[in-house]
Formats: structure tokens, sequence, C-alpha cells
């Protein structure tokens, strides 16, 4: 029976869950996750966790911060004043916001803080800071 390895396009079945049990993903109700290895589209520590698996089988990967979303990095949180913002808009934390670079592409960032003049966003992935556990089953190689 072959094995994933680099480069490889694989379809998987995940559950991402933060250390403390709390599932922040999962495709077990809907289509397995299709992607070529190598690419760099994922994660790095969950392409290592994919490496070696074959079809039908299961397993648990701890990621550690560094291969996942990397550490919060603070230079990512930034000043807004509040009448940078749509008149209509109360700014509460969490609150997800998305800006758009000059070049059109978009930037998604989270209210962090909101003080009387302004808040502060952070522009940092959701997980950053986290390790992660992802349950994997391997469905296919193609």
């Amino acid at each position: 029976m072959s094995q994933v390895k680099e480069n490889d396009t694989v379809r998987v079945h995940y559950t991402g869950k933060l250390t403390n049990g709390q599932v922040f993903d999962s495709s077990l109700e809907r289509e397995p996750l299709e992607f070529t290895l190598g690419q760099g589209m994922l994660i790095p520590g969950f392409e290592k966790g994919v490496i070696d698996m074959k079809v039908n089988e299961k397993k648990t990967v701890n990621i550690p911060v560094a291969e996942a979303y990397g550490e919060v990095r603070q230079e990512l949180f930034y000043e807004v004043k509040k009448e940078q913002l749509p008149q209509e808009m109360t700014p509460e934390v969490g609150m997800g916001l998305a800006s758009k670079n000059p070049d059109g592409t978009e930037v998604q960032f989270r209210v962090a803080e909101v003080h009387e003049n302004h808040i502060i966003v952070d522009a940092n992935h959701p997980l950053a800071g986290q390790d992660l556990i992802f349950d994997l089953e391997l469905i296919e190689i193609k």
C-alpha cells in the first residue's frame, strides 16, 4: 500500500482543535480537504502530519505554534481612529473587520481594544500563538 510523499495530491478529512479541546474547524460535514503537498497552501505542521500516511489511516497530530500560525506579532496591531470607521459601526472587541489594500487585496482584522477615540485592530491570524491538534484521516492519494 502506498504512503503519502512530497508533491502528492491527497484528500483528507480533519478536525482541528485547540489544546483545551475546543473544535475550531472540521471537514466531517463536507467534502474532504484536497491539496498538493509542498505548495505551501497549508500550515507546515499539517503537511508534515500527512506525510507517510496510508489510505484509510487515522491519526492525531500535535502542531506547535512554530509549525502552525506562528507567534502573535505585536507589529500587526494597529490604532485606527473611530472617525475612520463607517458612521453606523459600533466596534466591539472580537468583531471582524476588513480593509482593502491599494492593490485591491483584502486584509482581515479583529478588534482587540475599544477606546473613546480609537480602536486597536489585530491583523494576526486568529489562531496565532496557539498550539493546535488535528485528527486526520487520509481518504485518497490521487
